[in-house]
């Protein structure tokens, strides 16, 4: 447990955030003081429809301990003008692993409280234990109810929130127009005397230019005495409770597993596993979904993609894999997959040109792990050739192959590549035309589909797309290298070539089919190296761009200003190192140098609660920014220290595609052989 004073200061503590999920899509996140900082914060946040429509059910409790009649208020909150009560005060220590645990200490008592998310449900449980005292003590919990969508506030209103009784010691808050019904059980006594909590401040929401002041419905209070050793609950869920059920589910659920004989410990690996198992998600026909980061993101289909080696196979998951890669292929329009499925639930936007490239990518790697090939083969191929088809011959956002032979897209007013800020009708990396990273996509996609279409025994088809392929290396070559900067153009089009420093022309050197010239490598990482490497991750532009942004903040305009204009991206960590272990080879010695650019996430990680953000400041000191737990960046992280830092991967003579043994476990057999 962090210990929180001394060292931590109280600013210190706000600005850290604890992450727990319950695999359906929604969270519990905070503060280690309970001080909610942000809209999206919340004990129980709920996907009413897995893993989307996500909703902030209970958002924080307010809790007092009297001993002797005399009162010590745990929580603590924020109202215009003073922080209220101040329970940080009594709080000794804080952990997040393997839930969110606090310890509170008055005078003469020690009371510990844990948090548990029930698996698989909107259920979540608050568990209060009287470690120390001589005596018995009485605990009063008041739960606060947002009961809205993540994006929005509540404010007061007449709507009828009135707890009535469900069961024993069952209570529950009947839905309206507006709010979902709620269950709360516990053991104690229960006074039903409803009230709202005006004008909580949420600091973060202010800083980034929105509202950020909420009113909260206490529908009454809850009473325990508590003996010495003895533990209480308080259980909240959109569905009814069964209390002594539930109790014993979540025990069985955070049961330690004990570590297999022979195995050895490995800190960074471990904590990179638990951080990769958050953002696996599943829907209510179980299929598999990957949660792009909380606390407020839409799931990305292109992060999704992106993600699905480090989050999926390394881990061994096929299962999981196999799902989603079926669930996607379902949802293609014309060859191209959707951008994203909105956190709120709705129709499907096709904005991306990129997601259905990835794909292909995503299908090879299920391969390269060990995957089922019949079903590939059979049943995921009409999806591959549907992408390979439409794309070659011209479809949606005006995807097509250009005069110069390179993939084309412009689709005005829509960002089509993963530099996709958009600020109303305003495109702030347009990058029109034929980006680096799209055909280098592409040209990988040809060669997987070629390679595919061999194993089915179609010959002249793997001919064409491998011809298809050959022509599109040369047109790349010829097109895209910029000799006077020793790297490649970010963008061509017919009246201009975009000479612009950022990392897209990795995935040129980095995919299993890499189109840029070997030859060609060296320079190309020399300049990135040069301009846009950091301890955190690489730069979007290079800060001797006149576009560079070097701070992310403030209003939503500066942020997506900066967004892709200099902030940086941890997961770009992966296809660099990727890139420069190809250029410099494997051995022990290059494999331990490439592992240092890790180190300072790795190391940083504990600092938060073991979760990696979004992004960071493309200034130092490099301040994390974006989404609080990001799955592109867990993901490629978790990827790249696994196949390329330990270099345990499918090429590894340990790996056994027939008996599908998980990489990870592969990993921990040989930790002391590491670099």
């Amino acid at each position: 447990m962090i210990q929180t004073q001394p060292p931590s200061t109280f600013e210190e503590l706000i600005d850290r955030e604890w992450l727990a999920v319950n695999h359906l899509g929604g969270y519990a996140s905070s503060t280690p003081i309970g001080l909610n900082t942000r809209k999206y914060h919340g004990l129980l946040v709920a996907s009413m429809l897995p893993p989307v429509r996500r909703m902030v059910i209970l958002s924080r409790v307010e809790e007092t301990v009297f001993r002797d009649g005399w009162p010590y208020a745990l929580s603590c909150n924020e109202y215009p003008d003073t922080i209220h009560p101040e329970g940080h005060r009594l709080l000794k220590a804080f952990d997040a692993d393997p839930y969110p645990r606090w310890a509170y200490q008055g005078d003469g008592w020690t009371l510990q409280k844990e948090l548990r998310l029930l698996r698989s449900h909107n259920t979540v449980c608050l568990t209060y234990t009287l470690l120390a005292s001589d005596k018995p003590i009485e605990l009063e919990l008041r739960p606060l109810f947002a009961l809205r969508i993540i994006h929005e506030l509540m404010y007061q209103w007449n709507g009828q929130l009135d707890a009535q009784p469900a069961g024993k010691n069952q209570y529950h808050i009947p839905p309206t127009s507006h709010t979902p019904e709620v269950f709360f059980a516990h053991e104690g006594e229960f006074d039903p005397q409803g009230h709202w909590y005006l004008n909580t401040i949420y600091r973060r929401e202010q800083e980034r230019g929105y509202g950020g002041l909420e009113d909260l419905w206490m529908p009454g209070t809850a009473r325990w005495t508590i003996q010495p050793g003895q533990s209480v609950h308080f259980v909240c869920s959109t569905e009814p409770i069964d209390l002594p059920r539930v109790l014993d589910k979540l025990d069985q659920q955070y049961t330690a597993t004990p570590t297999p004989p022979g195995v050895s410990h490995n800190t960074e690996l471990d904590g990179l596993i638990r951080a990769a198992d958050q953002f696996v998600a599943f829907g209510r026909d179980h299929s598999a979904t990957l949660m792009s980061g909380y606390p407020w993101a839409s799931i990305s289909v292109r992060e999704s993609l992106i993600s699905f080696t480090g989050l999926l196979l390394v881990n061994g998951r096929l299962n999981e894999a196999r799902t989603l890669l079926q669930t996607l292929s379902g949802q293609l329009h014309n060859g191209l997959l959707p951008s994203c499925f909105p956190i709120a639930a709705g129709p499907l936007r096709y904005e991306s040109a990129d997601a259905s490239l990835w794909y292909i990518h995503a299908a090879y790697q299920y391969l390269r792990y060990g995957g089922d090939e019949s079903f590939v083969l059979r049943t995921l191929w009409p999806a591959l050739e549907q992408i390979i088809e439409s794309y070659l011959a011209g479809t949606d956002l005006d995807i097509r192959i250009a005069d110069n032979g390179l993939l084309s897209s412009h689709q005005p007013g829509i960002p089509t590549t993963w530099m996709n800020a958009r600020v109303g009708d305003w495109v702030v990396t347009p990058r029109y035309g034929q980006p680096v990273e799209l055909n280098a996509l592409w040209h990988n996609a040809l060669c997987i589909t070629s390679e595919l279409a061999t194993r089915l025994g179609q010959t002249s088809m793997a001919e064409r797309l491998s011809d298809h392929a050959k022509h599109l290396y040369e047109a790349f070559n010829a097109q895209f290298w910029n000799e006077s900067a020793g790297c490649c153009f970010d963008v061509i089009d017919q009246q201009s070539r975009d000479g612009s420093i950022r990392p897209n022309q990795l995935l040129a050197m980095s995919l299993p089919f890499a189109i840029l010239d070997p030859a060609r490598h060296e320079s190309a990482l020399r300049k990135i190296t040069d301009e846009l490497l950091t301890p955190f991750g690489l730069r979007s532009l290079s800060p001797r761009d006149q576009a560079y942004q070097g701070r992310y903040g403030g209003d939503l305009l500066s942020r997506d200003r900066a967004y892709h204009q200099g902030s940086v991206y941890p997961w770009l960590l992966g296809p660099y190192i990727t890139a420069t272990l190809r250029l410099n080879g494997r051995s022990p010695s290059a494999r331990k140098q490439a592992g240092k650019l890790l180190e300072p996430l790795l190391t940083s990680m504990p600092d938060r609660f073991g979760l990696i953000p979004e992004l960071f400041d493309g200034d130092a000191p490099h301040r994390p920014g974006g989404l609080v737990a990001s799955a592109i960046s867990t993901a490629e992280l978790l990827r790249t220290w696994t196949e390329e830092i330990l270099d345990l991967n499918p090429d590894h003579p340990s790996f056994n595609s027939t008996r599908r043994t998980p990489v990870a476990t592969i990993i921990l057999q040989n930790i002391p052989n590491a670099p």
